[in-house]
């Protein structure tokens, strides 16, 4: 039958797996989860926790969310918010991509763009101070802060751990991109409750301090942080690799050479696994990376040739 919806929530793709083994030489199913109306795995994080302040009574009609994102959770956003009937004000940064502000704007959302690089915390520091601000003078804006709210986390328990779970039975390893960390806490909290077997392993950028690295500037938005999130607890994670923009780049491109064109985040989270890969791999172990976002938001820059020289020369 016909797949026929009535709201741009109730589709999404969760069963959909590539083989990297072709393109990478390592034989790693990666989770696709772009297919869906805000293009990125973020749709599942925000749709849980506007629902949840919903159903406390803090969101009401004519309520205005406002959250900070570098891009895929305000994408993800504007989808709810239009879907719902709420206003949406997202505060980014410099490196949020062109597409991914207008397509926000085209949902009906207001972004505000943050430039200050200076303070302790950098980028995001700057664009949590802002939300602070324009909270304590706007009245009816209620802040879903995705970096402390377990709805971020929540909604990777109840759906995209189960899913890998049914899909790999015998999972000996997941591959999980580090940003707020929602996906990464979800996914290793299932696992941890229902096969502790699994081990847990985070994919981090460079220059991020998730996980106690030193500050340094970075330029594809959506992994990593500058500021360490509130719902990140480390017991639940093996291991953590990191991976240079050069890196992240370089994997970007390797797929698109194959057909498959990926975001930065995805890009990171498969160099990361084939890192891992290359000094623990074996042809027994049933491995899982997850693909965060598609690629179509990255072409005025990762896959742009003078954007990759401005800014990597």
């Amino acid at each position: 039958m016909a797949a026929v919806i009535t709201s741009p929530l109730e589709f999404n793709v969760d069963d959909l797996y590539v083989d990297l083994e072709p393109s990478t030489g390592y034989a790693i199913a990666l989770k696709v989860e772009g297919f869906n109306f805000g293009g990125s795995i973020k749709l599942k994080a925000a749709t849980e926790m506007v629902e949840a302040r919903e159903r406390e009574g803090v969101l009401t009609p004519g309520d205005t969310l406002i959250e900070s994102s570098s891009g895929n959770m305000g994408v993800a956003l504007s989808v709810v918010a239009a879907s719902r009937g709420y206003g949406f004000v997202c505060v980014t940064d410099d490196r949020c991509t062109t597409n991914a502000r207008r397509l926000m704007e085209t949902l009906g959302s207001t972004v505000h763009v943050v430039a200050d690089r200076g303070g302790a915390g950098g980028l995001l520091a700057a664009r949590l101070d802002r939300v602070r601000d324009l909270c304590a003078t706007h009245e009816g804006y209620v802040w879903l802060n995705q970096y402390a709210n377990p709805g971020n986390w929540g909604a990777h328990y109840r759906t995209t751990g189960p899913e890998i779970a049914k899909a790999f039975p015998d999972l000996d390893v997941l591959f999980i991109g580090a940003g707020t960390t929602g996906t990464l806490m979800g996914c290793a909290r299932y696992f941890r409750d229902h096969q502790p077997s699994v081990r847990i392993v985070a994919i981090d950028s460079v220059g991020s301090v998730t996980f106690g690295g030193e500050p340094a500037p970075r330029l594809i938005p959506g992994l990593g942080t500058s500021v360490r999130p509130a719902i990140l607890d480390e017991t639940y994670v093996h291991e953590v690799i990191r991976v240079s923009e050069g890196d992240t780049v370089a994997m970007c491109h390797q797929l698109v050479r194959h057909g498959f064109v990926f975001g930065g985040s995805t890009g990171t989270v498969v160099h990361g696994a084939v890192q891992w890969m290359r000094r623990h791999g074996s042809a027994d172990l049933t491995t899982v990376a997850i693909a965060p976002d598609f690629g179509t938001g990255y072409l005025d820059t990762v896959y742009h040739a003078a954007w990759l020289r401005e800014a990597y020369t």
